[in-house]
């Protein structure tokens, strides 16, 4: 994926969950058919007292990718464009353009390990303190070190997050 754009991490806002709702609602009207795994709030901003990048991530688990490949025509009516990133594992989108990104949407067909382990992760850093305030001091150094270079601030981040998954589904 392009690199666009600096990174900019801020103090949790407790309005990130309003917001998640709002979208959930007009998601579940334009493509409920398509949904089998429920609409997820994930990312940083899911976890209450954690800073982040002020996107809200958004995981929809659906059937297969296949199944779902009309939502490629229908979710960019409300503003959500598609880009083939990981095209093999999900359909990823971000809104309202990939230069100003308010939301990332991610669908991902529940039976692929990375469904379970979104939610896994986040749950995780919800119920540990200490686990949160590291990956919150990880991101902050990441954020300094590679403040232009979105996909290298993600990758960097991989490590831990593997660790966490694997805690929690242990």
């Amino acid at each position: 994926m392009k690199s666009d754009g600096e990174i900019v991490i801020v103090p949790y806002n407790s309005e990130w969950p309003q917001k998640f709702e709002k979208e959930k609602t007009v998601l579940e009207k334009v493509i409920g058919n398509y949904i089998t795994g429920g609409i997820h709030h994930i990312g940083s901003t899911s976890i209450p007292g954690l800073s982040a990048k002020p996107i809200i991530d958004i995981l929809i688990g659906v059937e297969s990718l296949e199944a779902s490949k009309a939502c490629l025509d229908i979710l960019p009516k409300i503003q959500y464009q598609y880009y083939p990133y990981k095209e093999d594992q999900e359909h990823w989108f971000c809104k309202p353009s990939p230069a100003h990104r308010d939301y990332h949407l991610h669908l991902i067909p529940t039976d692929n390990p990375d469904f379970k382990a979104c939610l896994a992760f986040r749950d995780y850093l919800r119920s540990h303190e200490e686990a949160r305030n590291k990956y919150q001091q990880l991101k902050t150094n990441l954020a300094e070190e590679f403040k232009n270079d979105r996909e290298t601030y993600t990758q960097a981040k991989t490590e831990f997050v593997k660790e966490i998954v694997s805690k929690a589904l242990s």
